[in-house]
């Protein structure tokens, strides 16, 4: 989701009386009409088109459609976006990832296999549609280290193939397939190349899970370290790239501040000078010439997202689109003369579109819109709000309210609505301001929908993410029940209709908030959340030794007795007797990250204490679910599961079950209508 500015329009309009004065001023104010319902498959299926991307020459677009059912890449000629020829074939995933080789020749995607993460590098002959398999190898992980038009038969790739828990640097010869051993990793997170792909700089792990920048030495080894990232700052800050001078490297920082801010580092002495700051929220990204790597922009995003020019070289482009895009916007590439841009807009309350920007003619043209069929639908707005905690904290937070519930567009129903607290997953991330189909989805079906971003997430300083440290099931979970606190007292909710939901931590939050605050909410859903904390830090995927020790640091340390304990104090399934209200688990049983022993063992917990339970299960998805067809029967359970709990509409089930690969091992029984749908099932 684009985090960024748009004015929140009211959708809602209020109805005049008609007749007698006296007589409109005691009549009852009327009830607007629900809004059409929209269907699950327009929200949540394949997008027509996405992603859109130009050619280094800018003579080609390159996006992802539906072929067969299937995302795959698709390249139209300039201006002629419905003459696009299909390049890639994939029958099983989406693709969801990919990038032009520099030259122009090939498009490079990565793909794994269901849901593992296991992405390998596949690159597609843009003329001939030929698809090869560049990274033939099994149980690895592939990581882009470096890219550049400097170069552009050749990319640099990292590889776990020798070792699952560090990648090996090599050069990769994209004409020839050909890979080349460039530097064997032995304990090294990260790497820096210049524009000519030299290695420069290896970040390596440090014991108290801060991280030490080392500059490779002509020998190819890195040497004595140039800067030393301290264990809370790490999260904040790291190294953004080299350009082309080569004497530099681009540093986001919170070494001695709050806020990240950019910074030159100076590659042979280890000195910063401060390029970019702001003093509302961490800088976010920044832009750089595709050609030199210099910097020319980056972005703050507080309440919304916002880009902010270094010098001139783009600034006049970004006041041009900050007044001509109406709405939030990304670019999501440009072509090697930089004249050609491809953007997205974010207008809220309308489905995303890509556009072509022409830097020469100061002009717009729509390439294609993401979901045609929202077109004309009524989609809610969304408010960026500040929240305040108990103990003094602000919490960015985001509210959607049932189109039409606003009559009078003063922010809140005219009479309370059921409410999801819709919980971030990360934790380390962040909810942003922008179109949301999980908030559309719910304010539709009659819902307010409340993200709020609890301390722990990102973006918002160093001292409000390393506020969330070791408070797992604590502070966190204290700041999602204020914000619900907050939303009964203003009248968004009542007190008794609040579901909470969420994905990965976001489904933690739900498991603990089903534990241990089960008076707070009506009905909870967790969508591939970690039961157990010490049994799922002892099952991380092995290539996340570089971030261990920080997790050791914010979550717990699972190698010490007080870390044991604490994990197991803070874990959902120490608590299992306390759920009193219906819950709904759902996992991939793929997923690397949380795996499928994180839903199996509440469930089970939950089925020797006789405490009724809903466990949907794909066994062809990992930490989230890719295709389109398990999308659609997740939320047609979800949706029923909800409206049986909060009362809010529900679309039929249909055919949104057929191609799917949904089981569920448990408790179908407790969904209005799951066990025929299972049943009617093609």
């Amino acid at each position: 989701m684009l985090g960024s500015s748009l004015l929140a329009i009211t959708l809602a309009t209020t109805l005049s009386a008609c007749g007698k004065k006296e007589e409109a001023a005691t009549a009852p104010a009327a009830t607007p009409a629900p809004a059409e319902l929209i269907a699950r498959k327009d929200l949540f299926g394949n997008p027509s088109r996405t992603g859109a991307s130009i050619s280094p020459d800018g003579q080609s677009i390159a996006f992802l459609a539906p072929r067969d059912g299937v995302m795959n890449i698709w390249v139209a000629p300039i201006g002629q976006i419905d003459a696009a020829k299909p390049l890639t074939a994939d029958k099983e995933r989406p693709i969801r990832r990919f990038f032009w080789a520099p030259a122009g020749d090939q498009i490079l995607y990565l793909q794994d296999k269901g849901g593992n993460e296991d992405f390998l590098l596949y690159g597609v002959d843009v003329a001939s549609a030929e698809t090869k398999l560049l990274t033939p190898f099994e149980k690895t992980t592939v990581q882009i280290v470096g890219i550049s038009t400097q170069v552009p038969d050749t990319i640099l790739v990292g590889l776990n193939n020798r070792d699952p828990k560090w990648h090996d640097v090599h050069k990769l010869d994209l004409k020839t397939g050909k890979l080349t051993l460039v530097f064997k990793n032995e304990g090294y997170g990260g790497f820096d190349a210049d524009r000519s792909l030299t290695l420069r700089l290896a970040s390596k792990p440090l014991p108290d899970g801060g991280m030490q920048i080392e500059p490779f030495g002509k020998d190819g080894k890195p040497g004595k370290p140039i800067l030393t990232i301290a264990a809370d700052d790490a999260l904040t800050s790291g190294v953004a790239g080299i350009p082309l001078e080569g004497n530099i490297a681009y540093l986001q920082s919170t070494a001695g501040r709050d806020k990240a801010a950019i910074y030159a580092l100076d590659l042979g002495s280890g000195e910063t000078k401060l390029l970019a700051e702001s003093d509302k929220a961490d800088i976010g990204g920044i832009l750089t010439n595709p050609v030199t790597g210099a910097l020319e922009a980056y972005n703050v995003d507080y309440l919304k997202d916002e880009w902010l020019p270094v010098g001139d070289a783009v600034a006049a482009d970004i006041a041009f689109l900050n007044q001509e895009a109406k709405g939030s916007w990304g670019i999501t590439s440009r072509s090697k003369d930089d004249n050609l841009w491809t953007l997205v807009i974010d207008r809220v309350t309308e489905p995303a579109a890509f556009w072509l920007y022409d830097r020469k003619a100061k002009s717009l043209t729509r390439l294609f819109t993401v979901r045609p069929n929202l077109e004309g639908k009524t989609l809610a707005p969304m408010q960026a709000l500040e929240i305040p905690s108990r103990d003094g904290k602000v919490l960015v937070s985001y509210l959607s309210l049932p189109p039409g519930a606003d009559a009078n567009g003063d922010g809140k129903p005219e009479k309370p609505v059921p409410m999801v607290l819709n919980v971030h997953g990360g934790p380390w991330a962040r909810d942003g301001f922008g179109y949301n189909s999980e908030h559309q989805w719910l304010a539709n079906r009659g819902y307010a929908v409340l993200s709020v971003n609890f301390r722990g997430s990102t973006g918002f300083g160093k001292g409000f993410t390393n506020a969330g440290d070791k408070q797992w099931g604590r502070t966190m979970h204290d700041d999602l029940i204020d914000a619900v606190d907050w939303a009964v007292k203003n009248g968004i909710t009542p007190t008794d209709k609040v579901a909470i939901y969420g994905g990965s931590y976001g489904g933690y939050a739900t498991l603990w908030g089903m534990t241990n605050t089960p008076e707070r909410f009506a009905c909870g859903v967790d969508i591939v959340g970690p039961s157990n904390l010490n049994t799922l830090l002892a099952s991380v995927p092995e290539y996340w030794a570089a971030f261990f020790e920080q997790l050791a640091r914010r979550v717990g340390d699972p190698r010490t007795e007080e870390g044991k304990a604490l994990l197991t104090e803070r874990s959902p399934l120490t608590h299992v007797d306390k759920i009193a209200k219906p819950l709904l688990i759902a996992q991939g049983a793929n997923d690397p990250r949380v795996k499928q022993a994180e839903s199996d063992q509440i469930v089970t917990a939950m089925k020797a204490k006789n405490i009724p339970v809903t466990y949907v299960l794909y066994p062809d998805e990992g930490h989230g679910f890719a295709r389109p067809a398990n999308r659609t029967s997740f939320y047609a359970v979800a949706e029923g599961f909800l409206s049986h709990c909060l009362g809010g509409r529900q679309e039929p089930v249909g055919a949104d079950f057929n191609g799917a690969s949904i089981q569920v091992p448990e408790g179908a029984d407790y969904v209005p209508g799951l066990k025929e749908a299972l049943a009617a099932k093609q």
